[in-house]
């Protein structure tokens, strides 16, 4: 066996300590502490970054296609695609799905209060399970019967408390246009997404009553969402669709319709890397003081093992292999208290937040154990790599004084 592990062996889990045995476990808990609250900001970032996403995503699609326009408001202009630009959203492979759409601003008038919001108007195509998740009442509209649907309309949470309005109740809305027109609409359900420029600036109904209001044909849109398979792909996804469209026509990235709630979920990466750097420096400065500690503990050892012929190099791998050893026990309870923290939020949901600031009630986690696997690796690696340098104290203690010090 080799004789620096052994002897690191010994001195770790054998030899009664007297000073360093408090500092050794404060060490540890130094590096448990740290790894852990690195596990759960890598954790938490991800799980809100995803969960804010596809908010967004699940209301607006990933990539809106429209005609291209001077038109600055959300009413477009229509158009009907050509076969080239169906045919190109057919075959593209990282497309999972597409429908129509069109907005056309509109004033609620119920219960003596007037709200001014933006109708959008979807068909029977469209894929209701993201609003399905965020129903507070009611369901979604039935396309079964066209004169039913064209009366039905969802809305948020939001506006039906502005309006003291709930699900079954009745209302006119008057349509803006010249000259204006109004409906009466019936609410069929209330969800609540809870980012207010969505909750507050929109409500759901039939694209068949925008067309019949306009006058468009029955295959004229206002646009077209597209949702892709994979949200990484995005980017290039776009760029796909946009080279493949008709002239008359333009596309952006959901990341490019709402840039300030992108450009800040990318802020905190920041946060993150700044969280990270800030726990790895807690626990080096914990783990040096350790061993620097155990190095003066250790003089008379030192002296006696350099008397008997042992080289600087073993000497210091004593010490490196016991540090390592604390390493490993702080990485161990780390990921115990880490990863427990993380279970019993994402199951329990035990840690609230104010949804008006941060668009969820609930702090969201999301553990990839990849994730926990590098900070793992990066953590032990650096330790051992920074430790290298206290170790090397041992090489400067001389043998005839360290046997004479007390």
């Amino acid at each position: 066996m080799n004789v620096a592990y052994f002897i690191s062996r010994r001195i770790s889990l054998k030899a009664e300590r007297t000073f360093s045995k408090l500092i050794v476990r404060i060490a540890i808990a130094g590096v448990m502490l740290s790894l852990a609250v690195m596990i759960l900001s890598v954790a938490i970032i991800k799980g809100f970054k995803t969960e804010i996403q596809d908010k967004v995503r699940g209301f607006v699609g990933d990539i809106q296609i429209y005609r291209y326009d001077l038109n600055g408001s959300f009413e477009k202009s229509p158009f009907i695609p050509n076969d080239t630009t169906i045919n190109n959203l057919n075959n593209n492979k990282e497309i999972a799905a597409y429908y129509p759409f069109a907005t056309k601003p509109a004033i609620i008038v119920a219960n003596g209060q007037v709200e001014g919001i933006n109708f959008k108007g979807i068909d029977k195509t469209y894929n209701w399970d993201y609003i399905k998740k965020h129903l507070a009442s009611g369901s979604v509209i039935d396309f079964a019967d066209n004169a039913k649907s064209a009366q039905q309309i969802l809305i948020s949470d939001f506006t039906a408390k502005r309006l003291m309005l709930k699900t079954g109740d009745s209302f006119i809305m008057h349509f803006v246009q010249n000259p204006p027109r109004k409906r009466k609409m019936t609410i069929v359900g209330i969800y609540h997404i809870g980012i207010e420029n969505l909750d507050k600036s929109f409500v759901i109904g039939d694209l068949a009553l925008i067309r019949r209001l306009n006058n468009w044909q029955a295959s004229e849109t206002g646009g077209i969402e597209v949702r892709i398979k994979d949200f990484k792909l995005l980017k290039p996804v776009a760029d796909d669709v946009y080279s493949s469209l008709e002239l008359k026509l333009r596309s952006r990235s959901v990341q490019e319709s709402t840039p300030e709630i992108f450009t800040w979920l990318s802020l905190l990466d920041v946060n993150t890397n700044v969280i990270l750097t800030l726990m790895l420096i807690v626990g080096l400065i914990n783990m040096i003081t350790a061993l620097l500690i155990m190095i003066l503990e250790r003089t008379n050892m030192i002296g006696i093992l350099k008397a008997m012929g042992m080289p600087n190099t073993s000497m210091m791998k004593i010490f490196l292999y016991n540090a390592i050893y604390l390493v490993s026990l702080g990485l161990l309870l780390g990921n115990i208290l880490g990863l427990g923290l993380c279970y019993l939020q994402q199951y329990t949901h035990l840690f609230k937040l104010d949804q008006t600031n941060y668009y969820l009630d609930y702090v969201p986690i999301e553990v990839h154990f990849t994730d926990v696997l590098l900070l793992n690796l990066a953590t032990i690696l650096i330790c051992a790599l920074v430790l290298i340098i206290p170790s090397m104290l041992v090489s400067r203690i001389s043998p005839l004084k360290a046997i004479r010090f007390k």
